[in-house]
């Protein structure tokens, strides 16, 4: 059986499928994922024998760019169409396509499966993007929801329409030259009838709606066994457990501001520090010894040994660092980070942090609710409830009904 995963985004639309991926090859499937070009992404697939069909421009150089909210629709045009050129290639011979990632990039590589004639699947790593009477959808920039509205029925109608306005011309141009009839709803196309939410459920539970069959796996984890460097290891021995601060894939335009802040306030509390590079390129802000900066590494190895994560909110960074034990001050960037940063605080294993740009009393505080004895001995709590086979349920459920349809043919 020839599976295909496709997604279009930063290291949390990536990482998971790589997880899918190696479940999925260990019950037999060949595997390949379309996933951007960027160096970090290609190393992480080979690192698992998964090989990738890169897709479009640089997600890293897509995200540093920070064009205004104008040009979305011209970089939605410029996605679907590396979604029509490369997974149409990639998809040939496949029994069934898994789609992910920035909703344009779905609806293209969606779009391609139905072209085929192939199996789709539509799978979210949160669930902020399916429509639930129980809370508001969110709002895409240069579109924000009207404040007078309350009713969650009518911000979500309203969310179909922004989404049909900025996606909507591109993605039918591309159909209409496949020979696919347009699209009048795109949200409703990518969401589809039985979507897959690839989360957690003590982290993310999802609150039955009549107008959705949602499919909750657990997160899709994809286990990592290399090794911490020697000299991260030496870091760590060396002392009482730091705090780690990093964020990911998020630019943090104000990177150097970020890492003074961060280490002056982590000072404060009489901790060293680990500070992760990421896409925000921090660095150390002096010479001192109580300061380690690391780039790629072992994430849940990493935080099973700090006091404290400092991070952005991403879906993948906050699962780890729960299934870690580690407290957390979440920093929420954009989209999806501050439900993150709401769910840490409401489980009570760390603190959101208000707003997306810290001070010094602002992370210093939250310093101080994070590293409290109350606080961590909720974090470890948590690491035992968040399932670890995400992954595998995902990859049965998907091989088990491609194998019932061909049954039934």
């Amino acid at each position: 059986m020839r599976v295909l995963l496709s997604t279009y985004g930063s290291r949390g639309d990536v990482e998971p499928m790589a997880g899918l991926a190696v479940r999925l090859r260990a019950l037999g499937a060949e595997v390949r994922v379309c996933a951007p070009p960027d160096e970090d992404f290609a190393q992480r697939l080979a690192g698992v024998g998964v090989p990738l069909v890169p897709v479009g421009p640089s997600a890293r150089a897509l995200t540093k760019a920070a064009p205004p909210p104008s040009s979305l629709p011209e970089r939605a045009a410029q996605v679907i169409a590396g979604q029509f050129d490369a997974v149409t290639a990639a998809a040939e011979g496949c029994d069934v396509l898994v789609a992910t990632g920035m909703l344009p990039a779905a609806a293209g590589a969606l779009s391609v499966a139905e072209k085929l004639g192939i199996r789709s699947v539509s799978v979210t790593f949160q669930q902020l993007t399916l429509p639930s009477p129980h809370r508001p959808p969110l709002a895409y920039p240069g579109r924000p929801l009207p404040p007078e509205v309350t009713d969650n029925r009518v911000l979500w109608e309203f969310d179909a329409q922004s989404i049909n306005a900025l996606f909507g011309a591109a993605l039918n141009t591309h159909r209409t030259a496949n020979g696919l009839p347009p699209v009048d709803d795109v949200r409703d196309y990518v969401v589809g009838d039985r979507p897959w939410l690839a989360t957690d459920p003590i982290l993310d539970p999802w609150q039955e709606t009549p107008d959705l069959d949602v499919v909750q796996t657990g997160a899709w984890i994809l286990p990592d066994v290399r090794p911490l460097p020697a000299e991260l290891l030496a870091f760590l021995d060396a002392g009482t457990p730091p705090v780690y601060v990093g964020f990911g894939s998020m630019p943090m335009h104000t990177s150097t501001d970020v890492a003074r802040v961060a280490i002056e306030a982590i000072r404060a509390q009489g901790r060293r520090a680990v500070v992760a590079r990421g896409w925000a390129d921090l660095a150390l802000i002096d010479d001192q010894d109580d300061c380690f900066v690391v780039g790629e590494v072992n994430q849940h190895a990493l935080f099973a040994r700090v006091a404290t994560v400092v991070h952005h909110g991403g879906a993948g960074t906050t699962t780890t660092a729960t299934r870690a034990g580690a407290a957390q001050v979440v920093v929420p960037q954009a989209a999806d980070q501050p439900y993150w940063a709401r769910r840490v605080a409401d489980l009570g294993i760390g603190v959101a942090h208000d707003g997306p740009t810290p001070t010094f009393d602002s992370l210093s505080a939250a310093l101080r609710t994070a590293l409290t004895p109350e606080t961590r001995a909720r974090a470890s709590a948590a690491a035992g409830m968040i399932r670890t086979d995400g992954a595998t349920v995902a990859a049965h459920l998907l091989l088990d009904a491609v194998g019932r349809e061909r049954a039934g043919a």
